[in-house]
C-alpha cells in the first residue's frame, strides 16, 4: 500500500501553519556573478570556488553549454548558438550583476562583441566578460605591454589569439603551446608542467608578463610561483576572468594568495 492510499494520519500535536519569517538579500548581496561553463570543462568552477571562496557576500552561479571535446575553429564556432540559452538558465528572473562566458578560444573565434550580444539578448544591459576580456584588462592594469602567451591549442588558434590580443594594444612576441586539441587531456595536464612552461616563456627578455590561455588548464594555484620566478605579472583564463568579473561588479577587495592581479 503506497502513501496515496494509506489510511489518513492522525492530526499532529502541533501544526503551526503560519510561522513567521523574514527576508534578507539572499546569497551574494555584494555581487552575484553568472558563469557559462563548457560541458567538457573540468577546471573553471573549481578555480573560481577557490579564488572567490573567501569573499563575504559574493556568490556565483553556473550553467553548462554543449561543446565538442575536440577544440578546433569549427567546433568553437558551433557554440555561438547556445550562449543565449545558457545565459537564460542562470537564475531566471533573479538578480545578476555580471555574466562571464567561460571559453577563451571560443571568444576569439565567435568574436567578443558577438558573445556579449548573445548574453545580453537574455540579460539586457548586463556587464559581461570572457577569459580574454579579463586577460587583456588585467595585463593592461598591471602595465604589461609585451606578453608571452602559453596555450594548449593548435597553431591556427594560437595565431588567431595573437592577432586578437595585438589588435587591442598588447604585443605578443613570445608564444608557446602544448599543441593538444583534446580538452579532456588538457584538463589533466599537471600544474607543475604548466608552471615550468610559463616560467620558461616568461623569462624571455622581450616580455614583461605572461598569460596562460585555456579554462581547462589548472593555473590559478601556481600564479604566485610563476611571478616569483620571473619577476613579472602572470595570469590565466579563469584567474583573469574571476578578477574582471569582481571588478565589473564593484568588488575591489584585494584577495591574498592569487598573485599581483588580485592586489590591484
Amino acid at each position: 500500500m503506497n502513501d496515496l492510499t494509506s489510511p489518513r494520519l492522525a492530526e499532529p500535536l502541533v501544526n503551526l501553519k503560519h510561522m513567521k519569517f523574514a527576508l534578507d538579500n539572499g546569497l551574494g548581496p555584494r555581487a552575484r556573478l553568472g558563469l557559462i561553463v563548457l560541458a567538457t570543462d573540468n577546471t573553471m568552477e573549481y578555480e573560481w570556488r577557490r579564488i572567490l571562496g573567501g569573499l563575504e557576500g559574493v556568490a556565483f552561479y553556473e550553467s553548462r553549454l554543449p561543446n565538442s571535446p575536440n577544440i578546433t575553429p569549427e567546433t568553437l564556432a558551433e557554440m555561438e548558438k547556445d550562449i543565449e540559452g545558457a545565459t537564460r538558465l542562470i537564475l531566471p528572473n533573479g538578480r545578476m550583476d555580471v555574466v562571464a562566458f567561460g571559453c577563451t578560444s571560443g571568444t576569439i573565434v565567435i568574436g567578443e562583441e558577438q558573445v556579449f550580444a548573445k548574453i545580453r539578448a537574455a540579460r539586457p544591459g548586463i556587464a559581461c566578460t570572457t577569459p580574454m576580456t579579463g586577460g587583456i584588462a588585467g595585463m593592461k592594469k598591471l602595465g604589461a605591454k609585451r606578453i608571452a602567451l602559453l596555450t594548449p591549442y593548435v597553431d591556427e588558434i594560437n595565431q588567431m589569439m595573437r592577432r586578437f590580443i595585438e589588435a587591442r594594444g598588447i604585443e605578443v612576441p613570445v608564444v608557446g603551446s602544448f599543441n593538444n586539441p583534446d580538452d579532456a587531456e588538457v584538463a589533466r595536464m599537471n600544474p607543475a608542467c604548466v608552471r615550468d612552461a610559463a616560467i620558461e616563456l616568461g623569462k624571455h627578455p622581450a616580455v614583461d608578463g605572461v598569460f596562460v590561455s585555456c579554462t581547462s588548464l589548472r593555473v590559478a594555484e601556481i600564479v604566485e610561483e610563476v611571478e616569483a620566478a620571473i619577476g613579472k605579472p602572470a595570469s590565466s583564463s579563469n584567474h583573469a576572468m574571476a578578477w574582471h568579473a569582481l571588478r565589473l561588479a564593484g568588488v575591489k577587495d584585494a584577495v591574498p594568495g592569487w598573485g599581483r592581479l588580485f592586489r590591484v
